[in-house]
């Protein structure tokens, strides 16, 4: 139940202003927008009965859609887990809140000044008038909100004209003029309140400003209304205008001595070294020339105006006549404050009298900066909405320091130094929560950072966690981690603070489209996005979609960490996914399906012309829904790099809207990117994914599981997991012959060849190859002839057959200048080399050309794998001419590029290589060393031939009478003899001798 058993309310709902709820001082976070506009219909009408009608009403505004009713018991049900046990009413015609005596401001606000009326008293007036903090609800705009609301705003405004007439009679004019401004200002209708500012001003001796507050009503009242002021402030401007108002007290006399403004500073401030050395380099530096103006930026709860208190700190003694501070309210529940109003507050700070401060703005300007100009002065311009409106504030002559403090990028202001404020050091971040929770940080280091990762190492976001922790003696910080769980944010409040109304106040402000923009990033499942993508999501076209961009990076809502890549703070995107999952159904899944179907398309243009025949095969010819952005995307290769990591989310997040066709068409058509640029582990991980989904499928696709089944094999063959990649194979084979699939057989048998090779079955090779080449002319298909030539030629090269391979290996080069492709060419001229080199037929010159030109074609294309070739045949060339050291240079950077691949099966190859240069060299300890760390590598990976040349290498590192050596060479030639390979006559005669 709400509140407490001695009457005091534990629980605190507020309307009179933005919607927010408290418990034990806690802010509790109700973000999405339906269950607010729902929270906000209960609290109009608390402790009876809403109908369910007119809360759906509310919340689609007169046009639900069929399934708002079991919306709304969505949002009733999130309403119970959010608040109290026993708060939510339930009854058959709809929904209630049960509130306490205390626990509704709007009627702690109506007893309050039913009390003050009854006394007259002031105090309590102004006690009442202080519970509001904006306009009633006000972020919600449903009619039958805003209906309620303006009871309560109508409530208001009575209860400040009661207060002022108090403050009349008390003689008290003075204070009240520039109060009664900012009322009329909210209230410009409202001819009593009017009628008070304009009797104020007229006994402050401020005549002429009474006069043009009339002309001001009247010029209002005619275009607003059609209609003239009414007698009692008509007659109120005869008695200004026949000075029938006495001016009242004398003036005030102006405050002598230092002025000091500016608010408490925090105890605890860390980190932020690098700035502040900054900022007070550049303050020195430019203090000579003129005025200086420090701009810092940064998003919502960055520390900006911690941090200029702090600067303002090191450094005030500079400045000794005066330190002023306003708060400009550019992200606030308040309008942003007008720079005439905020003249008048920094001039009164100076001492000026209200008497003195002029009412035409130009005149304002001009006496701030006189004033100015006779004192070193600091002011502080905190939570700046723009340029313009802090333009005219800043100082112009000599002698003082303004530092403006923004969420925005104030591009508009020149000359002024700028400070972008970055999150916090991981080392700082922790200080700063051990500064404020105590030892217990000290003593869980991994919690303590993990904390600080799942803050995002946001200051404000740390400073509330540490709140939270100082305020729970008996929490261990672990148990912080598990509150913060996968959804920090409902965590990271404290009173009325929270780090999700922090975002709420930059959101509000934005101009719909880009707030409709920003919600649709929380669709995206992925970290990183660029214009290209924001344009597939929204809908928008590439321009609009890059100018929304730049004014999301403007207001530190994204963030732009390489050129054209942008990202979300952790906390900002999961804001972001809480607004997103307030949007329509169909209209999350539309934005989704726009994303997934250009990175779909982006993956098939980055796909070679030579395998593009395959990808057509297995996934048809997919008309994009947005050429456009495909005819924007550049280079492919270079947006991988970045956009890869996001690749599994995509698939996830497509299976989770029933796409099953883009869950595994995606990694199908970023496979040769992927595969091609060496990341394998990122491929298996897709691979996988895209196959369990399949596999969960009601009705599963048999063609797209071979596809898949075949392309993960690949990534088994490539690991040196052969057996794995052949059972994957074999299975595909199966599906395809299932569906007559000739083309997809093929390919199959393609690659069977390649795992057939890798084991040493070299005659299966050979076979599963002409297959292969029989399958595709039965389909009619070219696709991946070129490749399987390789195999072909590698093969044939390997059991001697040289005068074959080199005929199939120049047949393959020819096909791979037709199709353009650098690094197929550069494969087919490694080879050629390799087999002439052998027979004895090209010169060294000309081999090192050979592998030179190859390495030019392989450079630019960023294919790791076939940088590591041409780095072990450039090993074998120096090898060859007992060129030891550099060849041991060239071995080691093949192998270090073939590691972070996982490529197994080369890696084991150059391991090989290597080893036999150190023999030749007569290094024979390192040979050994190096041969053995071959063969468990080979005998892992099945690769026999490998196995066989490590340990006939091996066996010549050892002393003749070492018994392993006999033994090694007999294995050896067993595996040479099994395959077929010329070795096998050598070793004959060895075995026999």
């Amino acid at each position: 139940m709400p509140g407490t058993g001695n009457g005091v309310a534990t629980v605190r709902y507020r309307i009179l202003g933005p919607l927010s709820v408290t418990e034990a001082g806690h802010a509790v976070a109700v973000t999405a927008g339906r269950d607010r506009t729902v929270l906000a219909m209960l609290l109009v009408n608390p402790n009876r009965i809403v109908g369910a009608g007119e809360l759906i009403e509310a919340m689609w505004d007169g046009a639900p859609p069929a399934t708002a009713r079991g919306q709304l018991q969505s949002c009733i049900s999130r309403l119970r887990r959010i608040l109290q046990p026993g708060v939510i009413l339930t009854d058959r015609a709809g929904y209630g809140i049960r509130v306490g005596p205390d626990e509704l401001d709007a009627e702690v606000f109506a007893r309050s000044v039913e009390r003050a009326r009854a006394g007259g008293d002031r105090a309590a007036f102004r006690a009442a008038l202080g519970l509001w903090r904006g306009p009633a609800c006000a972020e919600l705009d449903a009619p039958a909100i805003r209906q309620a609301a303006a009871v309560l705003d109508e409530r208001f405004g009575l209860a400040v004209e009661d207060w002022a007439e108090l403050e009349l009679a008390a003689g008290n004019e003075r204070e009240l003029a520039g109060e009664l401004s900012a009322y009329v200002e909210r209230f410009p209708l409202r001819e009593r309140l009017r009628g008070q500012l304009m009797l104020a001003l007229a006994r402050s001796g401020r005549q002429a400003d009474a006069l043009a507050e009339f002309r001001k009503a009247r010029r209002l009242l005619a275009d607003e209304l059609g209609i003239e002021p009414g007698e009692e402030l008509q007659g109120r401007h005869r008695e200004i205008l026949n000075r029938e108002i006495s001016s009242g007290p004398a003036a005030e006399t102006r405050a002598e001595g230092p002025v000091r403004c500016l608010p408490r500073t925090v105890g605890d401030f860390t980190g932020r070294r690098e700035q502040i050395d900054r900022l007070l380099d550049e303050i020195t530096v430019a203090a000579d020339a003129g005025p200086v103006v420090a701009v810092i930026d940064g998003m919502a709860g960055s520390g900006k105006t911690t941090l200029a208190l702090h600067v303002a700190g090191l450094i005030g003694e500079r400045y000794p006549d005066a330190h002023l501070f306003i708060d400009l309210q550019g992200h606030s529940e308040q309008a942003p404050v007008e720079p005439a109003a905020a003249l008048l507050v920094l001039l009164r700070q100076l001492g000026r009298t209200a008497g003195e401060i002029p009412a035409d703005p130009v005149d304002r300007v001009a006496l701030w900066r006189t004033e100015l100009s006779r004192r070193r002065s600091l002011v502080i311009l905190d939570n700046v909405a723009s340029s313009a409106q802090v333009a005219d504030l800043l100082p112009t002559a000599p002698g003082s320091l303004a530092l403006v403090t923004s969420r925005r990028r104030l591009a508009g202001l020149d000359g002024v130094h700028l400070e972008s404020m970055p999150l916090l050091a991981p080392d700082d971040a922790v200080a700063l929560l051990a500064r404020i929770a105590g030892d217990r940080v000290r003593t869980e280091p991994e919690a303590a950072a993990e904390v600080v990762r799942r803050c995002g190492r946001l200051p404000l976001a740390v400073r509330l966690a540490g709140s939270r922790l100082a305020h729970r003696p008996r929490w261990r910080v672990a148990d912080l981690v598990r509150r913060l769980g996968q959804t920090a944010l409902p965590e990271l409040a404290a009173e009325d603070r929270s780090v999700a109304d922090a975002f709420t106040l930059t959101f509000r402000l934005l101009p719909e489209p880009l707030r409709r923009a920003f919600r649709l990033l929380g669709v995206h499942p992925g970290k990183a996005f660029d214009a290209l993508a924001v344009a597939a999501l929204t809908g928008l076209p590439l321009d609009e979609a890059e100018d929304a961009l730049d004014d999301l990076l403007d207001v530190h809502l994204v963030e732009e960490p390489e050129r054209g890549v942008f990202r979300m703070h952790d906390l900002l995107r999961e804001y972001a996914g809480m607004l997103a999952a307030d949007l329509p159904p169909a209209e999350r899944r539309d934005a989704l399906t726009g994303l997934l179907d250009f990175q779909l398309h982006a993956g098939i243009a980055g796909t070679a012309a030579g395998y593009q025949e395959r990808l057509r095969r297995d996934l048809g010819s997919p008309s994009p829904l947005r050429p456009d952005l495909l005819a924007a995307l550049g280079d492919p290769t270079g947006r991988l790099e970045w956009d890869r990591p996001n690749l599994a989310a995509l698939v996830d997040a497509a299976a989770g809207i029933g796409r099953t066709d883009y869950a595994w068409a995606i990694p199908r058509a970023a496979w040769y990117l992927l595969f091609f640029r060496g990341y394998t582990d990122d491929l298996r991980d897709l691979l996988l994914r895209a196959m369990a989904v399949l596999e969960r499928a009601a009705e599963p696709d048999r063609a797209a599981i071979a596809s898949v089944a075949n392309y993960l094999a690949s990534v088994h063959a490539r690991t040196a997991e052969h057996a794995e990649a052949e059972k994957c194979l074999w299975r595909s084979i199966r599906l395809r012959e299932e569906l007559r699939d000739f083309s997809g057989l093929a390919t199959a048998y393609s690659n069977l060849a390649s795992v057939y090779q890798a084991v040493g079955r070299f005659t299966e090779c050979i076979d599963a190859v002409l297959l292969f080449r029989l399958l595709s002319i039965r389909a009619g298909s070219t696709a991946g002839f070129a490749t399987k030539l390789l195999t072909l030629a590698e093969t044939l090269g390997t059991l001697g057959r040289y005068e074959e391979a080199l005929r199939y290996a120049r047949i393959r080069l020819l096909a791979v200048i037709d199709d353009r492709d650098d690094n197929l060419i550069a494969t087919s001229l490694l080879l050629i080399q390799r087999l002439r080199t052998v027979q004895g037929t090209m010169t060294p010159a000309t081999a090192h050309r050979y592998v030179d030109a190859a390495d030019r074609l392989v450079r630019p294309s960023g294919y790791r794998s076939s940088e590591a070739d041409v780095h072990g045949y450039r090993a074998v060339l120096f090898q060859a001419e007992g060129r030891y050291a550099e060849a041991v240079a060239e071995h080691r950077r093949a192998v270090e590029i073939a590691r972070p691949l996982l490529d197994s099966r080369h890696e084991t190859e150059f391991r090989y290589d290597w080893a036999t240069t150190l023999r030749l060299s007569g290094d024979l300890p390192a040979a050994r060393e190096m041969y053995r760390r071959v063969l468990d590598l080979a005998r892992r990976g099945g690769q026999a031939y490998v196995v066989a040349q490590a340990e006939a290498g091996l066996a010549a590192c050892l002393d003749p009478a070492d018994p392993e050596r006999d033994r090694l060479r007999a294995h050896a030639a067993e595996l040479f003899e099994r395959m077929g390979v010329p070795e096998r006559t050598e070793f004959r005669a060895h075995v026999a001798a």
